[in-house]
């Protein structure tokens, strides 16, 4: 039995991915911050009788990050999928002119670094394997610069660029790396239902045909642009 291992897991599009995946033969290990909210998604995985256990880690603390992915891997043995999505804090975006250092190492401690420790702590048993998948999801400032989150689009750009090379190094070795960039707020009902997300993740993981998707599908940057 598979097992994924979703890295800031939320009500939201974590809860959609652990369905998703767990509907589809996988065990779920979710860490967060939030032991609340952790238990929650415990609560519905295992009503769906999905096999769960939730750790609670923040991203921002690499320390204690390390230590819940070395728990996941304890009690569930291998990893074979990681998915990479911690919460995006919009107060925390800075507009480009107004972009300083600390708010850029700001984003960059909850998600890049974060990220690459995450890829470290998996990628070793994945090799050996010859399979596995990694999962990033990002917003669509890590595609198109938007002034309003420029320091977001920095480390976005980074955690992309970060991506595409381990994608193009480990499609030889079995393991798929992905990026999905979400351009709508998520929000069950909307275009950026997390449900409708989970889908398109899937279904990526599943081909396993090429590196990334912009979701919506189709969307035009020049819109986005124009509301900012």
């Amino acid at each position: 039995m598979k097992t994924i291992v979703i890295v800031g897991a939320g009500l939201g599009l974590g809860l959609s991915l652990a369905k998703k995946f767990g509907k589809n033969g996988f065990r779920v290990a979710v860490i967060a911050r939030n032991p609340e909210k952790l238990a929650i998604i415990e609560r519905e995985l295992r009503v769906l009788n999905i096999e769960t256990q939730s750790f609670v880690a923040d991203v921002t603390d690499l320390a204690a990050l390390k230590q819940a992915i070395q728990a996941a891997k304890k009690e569930f043995g291998s990893i074979d999928v990681l998915e990479f999505s911690p919460y995006a804090r919009e107060d925390k975006f800075t507009n480009v002119l107004e972009t300083t250092p600390q708010s850029v190492l700001d984003i960059m401690k909850s998600y890049l670094l974060a990220g690459v420790l995450s890829v470290n702590e998996i990628l070793p048993d994945m090799i050996n394997n010859g399979s596995g998948a990694i999962l990033f999801t990002t917003g669509v400032s890590t595609m198109f610069p938007l002034p309003y989150a420029g320091n977001a689009g920095i480390v976005g750009a980074g955690i992309r660029n970060y991506a595409a090379n381990l994608h193009n190094e480990l499609k030889v070795k079995g393991v798929f790396v992905g990026h999905l960039s979400i351009g709508a707020m998520i929000q069950p009902g909307t275009a950026g239902d997390p449900d409708v997300i989970a889908e398109a993740w899937y279904n990526l993981y599943e081909k396993k045909d090429h590196f990334e998707e912009i979701f919506p599908l189709g969307l035009d940057p020049t819109k986005i642009l124009g509301e900012n």
